[in-house]
C-alpha cells in the first residue's frame, strides 16, 4: 500500500490500519491452524480408545483422519479467500494512485461569450 514497507511490530501498531498484517501472518495462521487440528485429531483419537478400543480403532485410521481432512481444506479454503480480499484490496489502492499520478489537472477556461443580439425590428 504504501511505498516503504512497515516491520511486523510497526504494522501492528499502526492506529492508522494504513499497514496491514494479514498477508504477513497468513502462513503462521495457516501453520497453527494445522496444528490445533492434529490436537484435535490426537484427542478425539485418545477419547475413542478409552471409551472402546474397537471406537479408538475406527477413529484413529478412518473416521479421524476424514475428519481432519476435511477441516484442512475448509481452513485453508477460508485462509486463502482472506488473503484473496486482501490482495484485491492491496491492488485497488496500487492502481488508484498511479491512476491519481497520471491524471493531470484540467484548466478550466471560461465560457466564450456571444456577442450582443441587436433588437427586433418591427
Amino acid at each position: 500500500m504504501q511505498s516503504e514497507a512497515k516491520g511486523f511490530f510497526a504494522s501492528l501498531f499502526d492506529l492508522s490500519f494504513s499497514s496491514l498484517i494479514t498477508t504477513k501472518i497468513i502462513k503462521v495462521m495457516y501453520v497453527i491452524t494445522l496444528a490445533l487440528i492434529g490436537l484435535a485429531y490426537l484427542a478425539f483419537t485418545l477419547s475413542a480408545f478409552s471409551a472402546d478400543p474397537g471406537a479408538g480403532a475406527l477413529v484413529l485410521f478412518i473416521v479421524g483422519p476424514l475428519i481432519a481432512l476435511f477441516y484442512i481444506v475448509y481452513a485453508r479454503v477460508f485462509l486463502e479467500i482472506v488473503i484473496a480480499l486482501f490482495r484485491i484490496m492491496e491492488s485497488n489502492v496500487e492502481m488508484a494512485g498511479l491512476m491519481r499520478s497520471q491524471s493531470q489537472p484540467v484548466a478550466i477556461s471560461p465560457k466564450p461569450s456571444l456577442p450582443p443580439t441587436p433588437p427586433a425590428a418591427v
